[in-house]
């Protein structure tokens, strides 16, 4: 992994057998990031997504392997009261189906091994940045913007 700052911005490269989860959140916390937004495409050889299942109060993961190309990323990181940083992440991934045919895999992002490279940009959020909270009507964490 490998990062630069530019203006506002730091470009982020995560090399082959990297998860970029952790890559995001070492380059905040090295730069004292408290929280950000990001976006980014690569190529991935180990994913994990979710889908969220109210009803459980919990997520079903959904697993692959082989060639996916990141086609959409986007996320976020913000802080809990004592400071310890968050990522929430989707991402969208094509591959080829047994038919070679072109298909889709994405929701939340869990886990993602790079197998060539993945190129994001971080973009900080100025001044105390935001925070997390739960949200009384569904329990669920959520952004605290008050």
């Amino acid at each position: 992994m490998d990062f630069r700052k530019t203006d506002n911005r730091y470009y982020l490269r995560v090399d082959q057998d990297e998860d970029i989860l952790p890559s995001i959140l070492k380059v905040c916390e090295s730069e004292g990031i408290h929280s950000a937004t990001f976006h980014g495409i690569g190529a991935f050889g180990e994913v994990c997504v979710a889908t969220y299942i109210p009803a459980r109060n919990d997520f079903l993961d959904h697993q692959k392997t082989g060639m996916l190309e990141l086609v959409s990323l986007d996320g976020n990181v913000s802080h809990d009261a004592d400071g310890t940083l968050h990522e929430h992440t989707h991402a969208m991934f094509s591959y080829l189906d047994e038919n070679g045919e072109v298909a889709f895999f994405g929701g939340h992002l869990k886990k993602a091994v790079v197998s060539y490279t993945a190129e994001l940009v971080i973009e900080p959020v100025p001044g105390e940045g935001i925070g997390r909270m739960t949200d009384p009507q569904t329990g669920i964490t959520v952004w605290k913007l008050s």
